[in-house]
């Protein structure tokens, strides 16, 4: 069996990133309005290796069948080697045979950084127009490059614990579509986020990468690093000051985001207050509703995405006579 195999460029090219904010926009409904079958994700622990092995599996009705199976081992980059790999298999859904691979990690990236411009789009002030960048990997890219797609930005700052990464990142996408002139490292998280419309956080970190005092009024925070129990991006304060917590699931949320599950037992959050990002977006729920509220959104990342976004990447390739 010779199955066709999607990379990065074939998927960047068939899903540009406005299209797959509008990809995300159809998954999270189709998820919040119970049309997709979204079992909870295995999680495999290899601690010898500090690793996780994640295997999200999943049908979307009618046609966006299959599985993603995705590694997060923190030593690769001593090894040379990508903290993330992945690969997305899709069935035919007619067979269940196995039709098509994508290359997962870039996907992951892809659909995450798409997920949060979507919630940027409907919680963002309109005339937002600043971004903090916290991290400087592969996820923070696609954050960046969503966030450009729905905001005219004028000024972005990014931070890493490794200024050299920040500055490679700016130096890749510098003068890239809706990439501002004014682009800079920060040298600090909280210098960061105090002059910032938007902030994207994209790390793997256990503690808060940031002081939710250095927040502005009307403030929009995309949080998409964290996605266990372990891990935790955001603290105390910036769960206080948040006058709406919307994330991709519910579910997904109290087994799996850190920082949420910690707001809860604190007493700060209750789970009658999250809302789920699909409902904003079928008009169900309100989104922001005045200027200087700060509106928060916890991904912890979901299969229906993968699987919305892998069958468009497939269907338009195959239309195309790829």
């Amino acid at each position: 069996m010779t199955l066709p195999f999607f990379t990065a460029e074939d998927i960047r090219r068939a899903l540009p990133m406005r299209e797959a904010i509008e990809a995300m926009r159809a998954a999270f409904i189709a998820f919040s309005e119970g049309r997709a079958h979204i079992p909870q994700r295995l999680s495999i622990s290899i601690p010898e290796q500090e690793g996780i092995t994640l295997v999200m599996p999943g049908y979307v009705p009618p046609d966006a069948l299959g599985l993603k199976v995705v590694s997060v081992f923190p030593r690769n980059p001593a090894r040379g080697l990508p903290t993330l790999s992945a690969l997305v298999v899709m069935l035919d859904p007619e067979t269940g045979a196995p039709a098509a691979l994508l290359d997962g990690a870039f996907l992951t990236a892809w659909r995450t950084g798409a997920a949060s411009g979507l919630a940027t789009d409907l919680l963002a002030r309109p005339d937002a127009e600043s971004l903090a960048l916290i991290g400087a990997g592969a996820q923070a890219r696609t954050q960046l490059l969503a966030v450009a797609a729905v905001r005219s930005l004028r000024r972005v700052r990014v931070y890493s614990r490794t200024p050299a990464r920040a500055q490679a990142l700016i130096e890749e996408l510098r003068g890239q579509e809706g990439i501002p002139e004014d682009i800079a490292v920060a040298p600090t998280p909280e210098a960061a986020v105090a002059e910032a419309d938007i902030v994207c956080t994209a790390t793997n970190s256990s503690v808060p990468v940031f002081d939710g005092r250095a927040l502005q009024p009307g403030t929009h925070i995309n949080a998409i690093g964290s996605f266990t129990l372990e891990m935790r991006e955001l603290d105390e304060e910036t769960f206080r000051r948040a006058a709406r917590v919307v994330v991709d699931s519910r579910a997904a949320a109290l087994a799996e985001a850190g920082e949420v599950v910690w707001a809860i037992r604190q007493g700060i959050l209750r789970e009658a207050d999250l809302v789920e990002l699909g409902e904003i977006a079928a008009g169900r729920r309100p989104g922001r509703e005045r200027p200087e509220e700060i509106t928060l959104f916890k991904s912890v990342g979901l299969a229906v995405q993968d699987l919305v976004a892998a069958q468009r990447v497939w269907q338009r390739i195959r239309a195309q006579g790829g």
